[in-house]
């Protein structure tokens, strides 16, 4: 079994935009009940579409 190493903190830039409501009521919504943040989904979901970008341009 490996050593158990703690775990670094990504280092983060604080950003502010704005989200229409109708957003953020949808995201509040998906994560209510779950073990998850507003930003921690947010941050999910970019990653997963610059993921997607990436696979666009291989096409």
């Amino acid at each position: 079994m490996g050593r158990f190493q703690i775990p670094k903190t990504p280092s983060t830039t604080n950003k502010t935009i704005r989200f229409p409501d109708d957003v953020i009521a949808q995201v509040e919504e998906a994560i209510r009940g779950k073990d998850s943040s507003f930003s921690a989904f947010v941050i999910a979901a970019v990653r997963l579409a610059l993921q997607d970008l990436e696979e666009q341009k291989r096409e």
